[in-house]
């Protein structure tokens, strides 16, 4: 009966694993969309970033890398019925993602303090807050997925559910740490 119920349980959530697929595929269109409109307006008016983006961004993207690194693990432990250090590494994972979400906010204090604002002469300056605002939403729905995924291994949660928490934090997690890579290397290619 046990093993109809996980087999029901895995059908069910089947469609929900498309639908992340389909919001990952979205999204990247999306961010796909804002570097192109940034190429179209800095090629077509000859306007550049025209400043060098502050060190703090190059510690985020170490940060957000270290934590795909965890949620590796954290994916690895739940496979191997390890609970504890799937909760630890999971309890990692937010942290680092916390951290990146800090260093973020501390590289638009920076900017600011450059005298490159939100609303100015320059609008290439601008995608800069558009570029790392936009990825910002999507680390905060990383983290409430990431919660979501760390309360139900706090609830014993049957585990074909658990890896399936699992494996859904985890493909979105990578994706915003391979959306953050590309948009600071594209960043780092248009500051002058």
């Amino acid at each position: 009966m046990a093993q109809i119920q996980q087999e029901k349980d895995r059908l069910d959530l089947a469609p929900k694993k498309f639908n992340m697929w389909i919001f990952i595929f979205t999204s990247f269109m999306f961010f796909a969309a804002l570097t192109s409109a940034f190429i179209v307006y800095s090629g077509g008016k000859g306007h550049g970033l025209s400043i060098n983006l502050p060190g703090v961004f190059l510690y985020s993207t170490a940060t957000i890398l270290v934590s795909s690194i965890t949620m590796f693990l954290a994916s690895r432990a739940a496979k191997r019925l390890q609970f504890g250090k799937q909760r630890l590494f999971l309890w990692s994972t937010i942290a680092l993602g916390v951290a990146f979400f800090a260093l973020q906010i501390y590289g638009w204090s920076l900017l600011v303090n450059m005298g490159v604002y939100f609303s100015n002469p320059n609008a290439s300056q601008s995608f800069v807050y558009v570029f790392t605002g936009m990825h910002l939403l999507h680390i905060i729905a990383g983290l409430l997925l990431l919660a979501n995924t760390l309360v139900g291994s706090y609830r014993n949660v049957p585990q074909v559910k658990n890896l399936y928490g699992m494996e859904m934090s985890g493909i979105f997690w990578h994706f915003i740490d391979i959306i953050w890579i590309y948009l600071y290397v594209f960043l780092i290619l248009n500051q002058k």
